[in-house]
């Protein structure tokens, strides 16, 4: 089950000298969506605060699929793929303003504890909200999901 976690546009000073989005603007992007999925689970500044329970990325893979231009609507869908007590699978999907598919992000996060910079477990209240967002069978993982970087040999 996919949710839409954020919408934005290209901003101007994303177009670097090909005309289109830089590389590390879709990593800013996909990383604006993973922190608009905290807030929505209730991983807010103050939770954070309360907590002390922060994350940390530990992997991300990103897959770059189409142009994006200046002032381009993006939307970004999010699944969960897989999960236990302190990590999060995700898989982040950025789609144009025409609905094409722009790029994918795979990513990895883990629970830590803001004390000891070391993995925890999910506040039990954002464990729950996160609950809301479903989670794939991994048969039914998107494409470039699991996929790994290499030169196919013919």
């Amino acid at each position: 089950m996919d949710h839409v976690i954020l919408e934005t546009r290209v901003a101007p000073e994303w177009v670097d000298y090909n005309g289109h989005m830089n590389d590390a603007e879709y990593a800013r992007v996909f990383s604006l969506a993973v922190d608009a999925f905290w807030e929505a689970i209730g991983l807010t500044e103050a939770a954070r605060d309360a907590t002390g329970v922060t994350t940390f990325t530990l992997e991300s893979h990103i897959c770059f699929l189409a142009e994006c231009v200046a002032a381009e609507p993006l939307t970004v869908k999010l699944t969960i793929l897989d999960r236990d007590t302190k990590r999060l699978h995700l898989f982040l999907a950025l789609h144009r303003g025409d609905g094409r598919l722009a790029a994918t992000s795979e990513q990895m996060l883990m629970a830590i504890d803001q004390a000891t910079h070391r993995g925890t477990a999910f506040p039990d209240d954002v464990a729950r909200a996160a609950n809301g967002y479903g989670q794939r069978a991994h048969g039914q993982w998107p494409e470039q999901a699991g996929r790994t970087i290499g030169i196919r040999q013919k």
